[in-house]
């Protein structure tokens, strides 16, 4: 198999559309993984990974832990309030500290943007981010497009609408950059004050009307609002961020009949989208968080266990 030619996964912007597509190679033989009744391969017997969350995590945290289950991976995992952190150690003392002790790759999320960078740079281990700030989570968005890629068949020509806090969301900037370089038409909707001040450089179209922005959309993505990263007074309240920009079958009526629907999790049920959308045959939220698995073991495997440049 085709080696992934970098010693860390910190962001989709700064990997190309061969890579990705790799990784989605790759995660399509690790899901005949999770699919066995025996989900157990020797792969990364003897390999040692640490799970590093400073912030709360369900479905990341617990589907990169599963991930190295699966594929016989030692692994140890950390919180932020029970490492020596909060003791005054610095990040960089914390990681080095348990690299010497033979961890070969540290999953970290963070509350600061480029926290994983830093940490890169700092650490001979693979670093593969699991969000940082409001940067990017690469992983979320390679799951999103195995998603897409598995229920269409493509990525390239689609047009894929995202929907809610873009401005804060760095699963929106994974997407973006990722779809993208994979050939789709990005469309961002929402309420101006939640929108990137360089969705420019984004090279994303921006429509405030959902209505309009999902006529003929392929894919539609409902964002969680951000509210623990967002300054108050962005929006007036969430009942009226839900009547005017919540899905519901009503507001994509005009996107096409077999459109899927997205959402990162964790759902506000009744604000960024509704029970029946959410439940509703459209829907890929399930198939997302399977598909998180299949493409974590896929990112361990490159970087710990697949062919080695030399």
């Amino acid at each position: 198999m085709q080696a992934l030619r970098r010693k860390d996964i910190l962001g989709l912007e700064e990997m190309s559309a061969e890579e990705i597509t790799l990784v989605l190679d790759t995660a399509r033989s690790m899901r005949e993984i999770i699919q066995r009744k025996i989900k157990k391969v020797p792969t990364l017997r003897g390999r040692t990974v640490l799970n590093l969350f400073y912030e709360p995590s369900t479905r990341t945290k617990a589907s990169f832990e599963l991930a190295q289950k699966y594929m016989s991976a030692d692994s140890v995992s950390v919180a932020g309030t029970s490492s020596s952190l909060v003791k005054g150690e610095t990040l960089k003392d914390t990681v080095r500290n348990v690299e010497v002790m033979g961890v070969e790759c540290v999953i970290m999320r963070h509350p600061v943007s480029g926290a994983a960078h830093y940490l890169a740079r700092s650490i001979e281990a693979s670093v593969i981010n699991a969000g940082d700030g409001m940067h990017e989570h690469p992983t979320q968005g390679l799951l999103d497009m195995f998603t897409i890629w598995e229920k269409k068949g493509r990525i390239e020509g689609l047009k894929v609408v995202i929907v809610g806090d873009v401005r804060h969301s760095r699963v929106a900037r994974s997407n973006i950059w990722g779809l993208k370089k994979m050939g789709a038409r990005v469309v961002i909707s929402g309420p101006p004050t939640l929108m990137p001040p360089d969705r420019a450089e984004l090279g994303v179209d921006y429509c405030p009307v959902v209505e309009e922005a999902v006529e003929g959309a392929d894919v539609i993505m409902a964002l969680r609002l951000q509210k623990e990263r967002q300054e108050s007074g962005l929006f007036p309240s969430l009942r009226e961020y839900a009547e005017l920009y919540g899905l519901n079958a009503r507001r994509l009526a005009g996107a096409n009949e077999d459109l899927l629907i997205m959402h990162p999790g964790p759902v506000n049920r009744g604000i960024e989208i509704s029970s029946e959308l959410a439940d509703g045959p459209h829907s890929v939220i399930l198939e997302q968080v399977t598909s998180g698995v299949a493409v974590r073991m896929a990112l361990l495997y490159l970087l710990l266990g697949g062919v080695k440049e030399e």
